[in-house]
C-alpha cells in the first residue's frame, strides 16, 4: 500500500539516510559538518565590506570561522568550490590536477557533488592572476577605494584561461562527482565586471571551449549575459545561476528582463542563485525572506548559496521551507500491478508520480524494477525517462519480460532510481525503503 503524503512540500527533501543530489542549499568553500564563516556586519555608511577571504578556496587559517554558534546552516548535496587560476596553473604550462582531485576525494568522502569555478583572479593582491601571466601581459590592480578589479583586456589574457579550463574538461569530464561546472567570464571572482570591453567573438571563444570539453558536467552560466547562455546552449543545455539574489534591485529590477530572455531554460537545465551578502545581512537591511523565496520558486530555483555564512536561527522553518521546494521532489501517488504471473510473461506496471517541486531533475538515472524474495532477486532496467518529470503528475508505464527460468514463488515488487555512482534519489513516500528501492506491492509467479 503507497500513501502519498498529505504535504509533499514540506515531506520528503531529507530523509535520515541522505539527500536528494543536485538540489537545495549548497554549501560554499566548506564541506558539509565542516566549521562555517563567523557572520560579517556590512558597514552601514557605505554598504562597504571586505569579503576576499571567504571568496577563494582553500580557506586561509586567520579566517574567523564561528559561524556554527551565530546560526544555522543545513546539510547539503551540493558543494560549490570557487578556485583561483594561480592554483590550478602555477607556473605556465604545468597544471596541478592533484589540487582539483583533493577536491573531489572530500566532496565523495562528504556525499556531495562538486560545482566547480575556476577564476582568473579575485580583487586583492594575494588573489590575483598567476605571476607567469603578469610577466606576459599587462595585469591591472585593484583600484584605490574600489572593492571590484577588472581582467586584462589583453587577448592572451582569455586565450590563456580558456587553455587552463580546457585541460580541467579534458582531466574532469568523466568523474561524476564533477557535476557542475560555472562558467568564468572576466572581471574579479568570474562575475563580468567590464565585460563590454572584451569583443563578443572573443567570448564567444570562450563559451565554445567550455562546450567543447564539458560534454557529461552540466554547464552553468552567468544571468549577466543571457545572450551568450543562448549561444553557448547551441550544442548543449546551459543552465543560469544569478548572482546578488536578495537585493531588492536585483529582484525587481535586473533579473526580470534577463530572466525573459531565458524563461523556458529551467525545462532542460538548471537554474541557481548566489546570495547578496547573506542572509544574517538581508536580515539587518530589513529584506524580507518571503518574498525572495515566493519569486526564486517562480523562477524554478533548483539550488542557492547563501556563501557558508550563517542563516539567522528565526529564519530556519522559512529556509527549510525553502529547500523542500527547491528543484524536484518526487512522490509516489500510485502503484498498480497484477498480483499473479508466468514465467517469461510481459508484466505491465503503472506508475503515478508527482514532482513537489518547482523544476525538474537534469540528470538522466535510469528507474529501477526490482523482485526480491528471500532466495532470489532480479533487477530490471525501465525506459522511463525521468527528466520529463515537470512538476505535476505524471503516468508512466513500465514493461518488463520475465525470465522464462524464473523460480515459481512470492515476491516483493521495488523501485528505485540510481546509478550505482552517485548517492540515489529518495523519494516522498511512507513505502519502505530496502538498500535503494521502495516497495510497492507482491507478485505471485505461478
Amino acid at each position: 500500500m503507497i500513501r502519498k503524503p498529505d504535504q509533499c512540500n514540506t515531506f520528503g527533501f531529507k530523509s535520515e539516510e541522505g539527500l536528494n543530489p543536485n538540489i537545495g542549499i549548497m554549501s560554499f568553500q566548506h564541506f558539509n559538518g565542516e566549521e562555517l564563516y563567523s557572520d560579517i556586519v556590512v558597514h552601514p555608511k557605505n554598504n562597504f565590506c571586505e569579503t576576499e577571504n571567504v571568496e577563494c578556496y582553500p580557506v586561509p587559517d586567520d579566517v574567523p570561522q564561528n559561524g556554527r554558534n551565530e546560526g544555522y546552516y543545513p546539510d547539503s548535496s551540493v558543494v560549490y568550490i570557487r578556485a583561483l587560476w594561480k592554483e590550478f596553473e602555477p607556473e605556465r604550462g604545468v597544471y596541478n590536477y592533484k589540487f582539483i582531485e583533493d577536491i573531489l576525494e572530500k566532496a565523495r568522502a562528504h556525499k556531495q557533488l562538486l560545482l566547480f569555478r575556476l577564476i582568473a583572479h579575485s580583487t586583492r593582491a594575494r588573489d590575483d592572476v598567476p605571476e607567469w601571466l603578469k610577466e606576459i601581459i599587462d595585469c591591472p590592480e585593484r583600484p584605490e577605494g574600489k572593492r571590484v578589479k577588472a581582467s586584462p583586456t589583453d587577448p592572451r589574457f582569455l586565450e590563456y584561461f580558456g587553455e587552463a579550463i580546457r585541460k580541467i574538461g579534458e582531466r574532469f569530464d568523466d568523474d561524476p562527482y564533477f557535476d557542475a561546472i560555472d562558467i568564468s567570464l572576466p572581471g574579479s571572482w568570474g562575475e563580468g565586471y567590464k565585460l563590454e570591453l572584451y569583443p563578443d567573438e572573443d567570448i564567444r571563444k570562450l563559451m565554445d571551449t567550455y562546450t567543447d570539453v564539458f560534454k557529461k558536467t552540466q554547464l552553468i552560466g552567468q544571468l549577466a549575459r543571457p545572450e551568450m547562455i543562448e549561444y553557448a546552449s547551441k550544442n548543449l543545455p546551459v543552465g543560469w545561476r544569478g548572482d546578488g539574489l536578495g537585493n531588492p534591485a536585483h529582484t525587481k529590477e535586473i533579473y526580470p528582463p534577463r530572466i525573459e530572455i531565458l524563461k523556458d531554460r529551467w525545462k532542460i537545465a538548471p537554474v541557481s542563485f548566489e546570495a547578496y551578502w547573506w542572509l544574517c545581512e538581508w536580515k539587518r537591511q530589513g529584506w524580507g525572506i518571503d518574498e525572495i523565496i515566493e519569486k526564486t520558486l517562480e523562477w524554478h530555483i533548483s539550488s542557492f548559496n547563501p556563501k557558508s555564512i550563517p542563516i539567522p536561527f528565526e529564519w530556519k522553518e522559512k529556509v527549510e521551507y525553502w529547500i523542500s521546494k527547491m528543484g524536484y521532489h518526487f512522490s509516489i501517488n500510485h502503484f498498480k500491478l497484477p498480483s499473479v504471473a508466468s514465467a517469461g510473461d510481459e508484466l505491465i506496471f503503472e506508475l503515478g508520480m508527482e514532482n513537489c517541486g518547482v523544476a525538474p531533475i537534469y540528470k538522466s538515472l535510469p528507474l529501477k524494477v526490482r523482485l526480491r524474495n528471500d532466495e532470489h532477486s532480479l533487477e530490471f532496467v525501465s525506459d522511463v525517462d525521468i527528466k520529463k518529470w515537470l512538476p505535476g503528475k505524471h503516468e508512466n508505464t513500465i514493461r518488463i519480460l520475465l525470465p522464462e527460468k524464473i523460480e515459481k514463488g512470492n515476491y516483493v515488487v521495488e523501485i528505485g532510481i540510481f546509478d550505482n555512482v552517485i548517492p540515489p534519489l529518495y523519494l516522498c513516500t511512507d513505502a519502505k525503503r530496502n538498500d535503494e528501492y521502495y516497495e510497492v506491492g507482491c507478485l505471485n509467479i505461478e
